[in-house]
């Protein structure tokens, strides 16, 4: 049973823009917390961003702070990323997930998350 899929990777040109969208059913649905990570190949898994379903509070990684927003449609049960000026080392797949609370946060370590998308290639040239 597939529980979060993904859509709105491609490829885009430096400076540009995309936004990812996930949709969540099932368990993955419920879950308290919501996340982005993002990995390439040879590297581990990061966490890119992260979102309370219910407060609506937000992580994000130094390096995309400014630059990819994450949200919610609670009512779509879907998860955003907004992308804007992507730069080369942008270039990954991207992951959503859904998973437990750290004390109340989510946070973006892989372990809190029990529940993964397939991944939406985003590819950004120079």
């Amino acid at each position: 049973q597939v529980q979060l899929v993904e859509s709105g990777g491609g490829s885009v040109q430096a400076g540009g823009s995309l936004r990812l969208s996930c949709v969540a059913s099932g368990y993955a649905a419920r879950t308290p917390c919501m996340a982005w990570f993002r990995q390439v190949p040879g590297k581990e898994r990061e966490g890119v961003a992260s979102i309370n379903r219910r407060f609506g509070s937000t992580t994000s990684a130094d390096s995309v702070k400014g630059r990819f927003t994450i949200s919610q449609d609670n009512a779509k049960n879907t998860l955003y990323l907004q992308m804007n000026s992507l730069k080369p080392e942008d270039t990954a797949m991207y992951y959503c997930a859904a998973g437990a609370s750290d004390g109340g946060f989510c946070v973006r370590t892989l372990r809190r998350y029990n529940f993964w998308g397939q991944g939406t290639q985003v590819t950004v040239s120079s």
